[in-house]
């Protein structure tokens, strides 16, 4: 398969040096990959990608790894990345698929399901961490892509305020356990909620402090008024 010579990086580009490279050099399309909610215990894994046009019309005020931004700026960005983007994408796997065929197959799954999604064909794929194969065109697993490179920025936004409204929805559904709070992160109001209440439905049954927390008869908690299993809120 076709790789590109190395490129060359001009500072001035800074999170765009990447993309602008690969450009100089025929890549034409460079798509972003990311995803939010891997270490989470509870809720689905969301991954996004993301393609933004070259040039100036491409850059957004402020895009940086999502991690890195308040709430507010993330749904800022998020906003312009939605407006200005050639083409974006965002999958959601909920946590039974995740329970049944393992976080890594399925953060994989989702970011490739993401860039097959995608309405403009890439010609390169960056992603963040680890290499996405099966998407027919060449690609790079950049460490702490989401800081490196925009596209996958871009991504990280579109997967990360994904997720946290998702959670915030199932918070509606589940109050007792604080999602709209840890968004189903392991924290220790998280952890004493699940030792009270055990899990529910959207909690990652095959994690070891989930599981330990499974009543004795492992039907778990149902959401206040439906049953155990129903769909889950859409974003």
């Amino acid at each position: 398969m076709l790789t590109p010579t190395r490129p060359v990086l001009r500072s001035e580009s800074g999170l765009y040096a990447l993309e602008r490279a690969l450009q100089r050099r025929g890549f034409a399309v460079v798509a972003g990959a990311d995803e939010a909610g891997r270490g989470a215990c509870a809720g689905p894994l969301v991954a996004a990608a993301a393609v933004l046009p070259p040039g100036r019309r491409g850059e957004i005020e402020g895009l940086t790894d999502s991690k890195l931004l308040t709430a507010a700026a993330r749904d800022r960005i998020f906003d312009r990345v939605v407006a200005v983007a050639s083409a974006y994408a965002v999958i959601v796997i909920e946590a039974p698929e995740i329970d049944a065929r393992g976080l890594h197959v399925c953060n994989l799954a989702a970011m490739r399901r993401a860039l097959a999604a995608l309405t403009v064909r890439p010609s390169y794929v960056l992603s963040d961490g680890f290499p996405v194969d099966g998407v027919g065109v060449p690609g790079l697993a950049v460490w702490k892509g989401d800081q490196v490179a925009a596209c996958v920025a871009a991504a990280s936004v579109l997967a990360k305020v994904s997720r946290d409204r998702i959670m915030t929805q199932l918070d509606m559904v589940y109050p007792q356990y604080g999602f709209a709070v840890h968004k189903g992160y392991s924290t220790a109001e998280h952890t004493a909620a699940l030792e009270r209440f055990g899990p529910s439905p959207v909690h990652r049954h095959s994690y070891q402090n989930v599981a330990r927390a499974m009543d004795r008869d492992g039907s778990g908690v149902t959401p206040r008024g439906r049953a155990a299993g129903g769909p889950v809120v859409p974003v």
